[in-house]
């Protein structure tokens, strides 16, 4: 087979290896980001029911405050009773004073709630906080899994990067600038096989039976009639 082939067959080889190390150091990252984002949500979640249990213990205080106003409002209306002077004021002051039990009544059962949203919250911070520290545990070891593994694609992919400019360094400029221009228009494909099917490994439209013949004798350097490709001649298995 010709050299120059051969050596174009395998820069295809290391072009590939390449092309698919740099998928896979582009890829890795996003999982590593993916992951900080997944503990940002769960930390977003706790930092959620810690602010609503701090809401909650405020509007407590604020309730507790209230019922102490209520009560003291209760205690003087009662203390009036003793100083009316007639029926009128009497009833005025006993319609005020059940106004004011039920004023209080609402305050106490809102007050209730509160404690009870505070105990509910209290054991879903609990359980978030767990969560968390779970997620948190696992996205440090599975970061340093694809960390380790992103360190070791980077280190593959200048040991092929370096293999391919020494292969390329074996080519004429020309036949190089060449095979690259269809590397790119071809999606990352510059040479392809053509077997007994007889079709281009490439865009599988059918090559000639004198183009076959040439290739097998693969004196000569090519080119896919329909796709502009490099073609080589390679046995079935």
């Amino acid at each position: 087979m010709d050299s120059q082939l051969l050596a174009l067959i395998d820069l295809q080889s290391l072009d590939t290896r390449i092309a698919a190390r740099e998928a896979e150091a582009a890829r890795l990252p996003k999982q590593i980001d993916a992951l900080h984002a997944a503990l940002a949500e769960a930390k977003r979640t706790v930092d959620a029911l810690r602010a609503k249990a701090d809401a909650a213990k405020k509007d407590l205080r604020t309730k507790e405050k209230d019922l102490e106003v209520i009560t003291a409002k209760r205690t003087k209306a009662e203390a009036r009773l003793w100083e009316v002077k007639n029926n009128t004021e009497y009833s005025a002051v006993l319609a005020e004073i059940e106004a004011i039990k039920q004023e209080k009544a609402k305050a106490e059962e809102e007050i209730l709630a509160l404690m009870d949203l505070q105990e509910r919250l209290a054991v879903d911070i609990r359980d978030a906080e767990t969560q968390f520290k779970r997620r948190e545990a696992e996205a440090q070891q599975n970061e340093a899994v694809v960390r380790k593994k992103l360190a070791t694609v980077e280190e593959e992919l200048a040991g092929v990067r370096g293999e391919r400019e020494s292969r390329a360094r074996e080519l004429p400029k020309g036949l190089l600038g060449d095979y690259e221009k269809i590397l790119r228009a071809r999606g990352g494909v510059a040479v392809v096989a053509v077997t007994t099917s007889a079709i281009c490994g490439g865009c599988r439209v059918a090559i000639r039976p004198q183009a076959i013949q040439e290739l097998k004798a693969a004196s000569v350097l090519m080119v896919c009639e329909s796709c502009g490709r490099y073609l080589y001649w390679q046995d079935s298995a």
